[in-house]
């Protein structure tokens, strides 16, 4: 009996065991919460960072990552920022102003508008430049391009450049056209597809490893990966990535409803739930009702502003989305417009003139995916080899 009792005891307290390690172990830890990889590489350097309000350390009640550098007594010389500024609060596409932070008196350095690549002189006076950014995984969302262009100025240079990683919250699937030769922007540099499932860590040494900097520079490269994630791993962003991606689903639904940004039709900037919606001030396009107006912080200038949009409400949508061009079509073919549903943007951010002309040609939009199966195929072998997750 005593030994049934015992057996009994020793299961429970295993199986208690055996929770609080699966839980332990479930937590996510970002690659800026390894401060015992990175910060003997930091010692006597003089460092740069790339940083904005979602740099932050989720297992150290949110500190953000340049006050704990700071506190580590790091060298911190200054921090670059992508579009929409240190603080997230600029608009898309917005100018964001070279600065000094308030909170701890370091530069500013604005990577966003005419100085999206550090220039020599900015470089100069660092050894290492650190780059802590939560990306969606979606190919024209532009902190990816930032990441590229620091790593060019790094091979330039001569210095160093550390990944923090983070979670890709898209990173579970690869899906779209892969962008063509000629068509390279800061919505697009590189011949990925919109959904390319991999972390930025993972793309920075794809693009070190394909040469892809220009004239076929490399750079000094280290990534600090992540602790229990894989690419199946579901994730919360705490933080806005982006005054206009204000939750998961939204994130979810954007490389799908991105793509109204090279249309007339409005995405639901101007709302509080934009990328959730898309619409167009004519009642054929649907019972759902919304109207944009000005939204400081969010969108100053929507299209459509003050105009009541008729379309489709995609807030009941599943976090299983994937892209789907389903949207876009059917917007279109409600449209009627042919070449007027378009603007000059819609090829730079699909990354190909492809879609559109197999749109105007009246191809389905199966059809339409089936003709960058082949693509994605390529894409995938290439892209094994520089998995840093399962």
């Amino acid at each position: 009996m005593k030994n049934l009792f015992l057996v009994i005891f020793l299961s429970a307290f295993l199986g208690l065991f055996g929770l609080f390690n699966s839980q332990t172990q479930g937590q996510i830890i970002m690659g800026d919460e390894r401060p015992e990889l990175y910060l003997p590489m930091l010692q006597g350097k003089r460092v740069g960072i790339v940083a904005n309000q979602t740099s932050i350390m989720p297992q150290k009640e949110n500190k953000h990552i340049v006050d704990f550098l700071l506190e580590q007594g790091v060298d911190l010389k200054k921090v670059f920022v992508p579009e929409h500024g240190f603080r997230g609060t600029a608009d898309a596409g917005e100018k964001v102003d070279n600065s000094v932070d308030q909170k701890t008196g370091l530069p500013i350095v604005s990577l966003y508008g005419k100085n999206r690549k550090p220039t020599a002189a900015q470089v100069q006076d660092l050894d290492v430049i650190l780059f802590d950014l939560q990306d969606v995984g979606v190919r024209f969302y532009t902190y990816i391009s930032t990441m590229h262009y620091i790593m060019e100025a790094a091979a330039e240079n001569g210095k160093k450049v550390i990944i923090f990683d983070r979670p890709n919250p898209n990173g579970d699937y690869i899906a779209g056209p892969i962008l063509k030769a000629g068509f390279e922007s800061f919505v697009g540099m590189h011949p990925i597809p919109i959904v390319h499932a991999l972390t930025v860590g993972e793309l920075a040494q794809m693009i070190n490893g394909e040469k892809w900097l220009k004239g076929a520079k490399t750079c000094e490269l280290d990534i600090i990966p992540m602790e229990n994630w894989t690419h199946t791993t579901s994730y919360a962003i705490p933080v806005k990535p982006s005054p206009n991606l204000p939750n998961d689903l939204s994130i979810r639904l954007y490389p799908s409803t991105c793509l109204f940004e090279g249309t007339v039709i409005s995405l639901g900037r101007g709302t509080y739930f934009p990328f959730e919606v898309y619409g167009y001030p004519d009642p054929k396009f649907g019972d759902f009702t919304f109207t944009p107006v000005s939204i400081d912080g969010m969108s100053k200038t929507p299209p459509h502003q003050d105009k009541l949009c008729y379309g489709r409400d995609l807030r009941g949508e599943s976090m299983d989305h994937h892209f789907t061009l389903e949207y876009l079509m059917e917007a279109y073919q409600k449209s009627g417009m042919k070449e007027k549903f378009f603007n000059n943007y819609f090829n730079t951010l699909l990354g190909t003139d492809e879609i559109k002309k197999a749109m105007l040609a009246g191809k389905s939009g199966q059809e339409i995916e089936q003709s960058w199966k082949s693509g994605i195929e390529a894409y995938k072998v290439m892209r094994k080899n520089y998995l840093i997750y399962p």
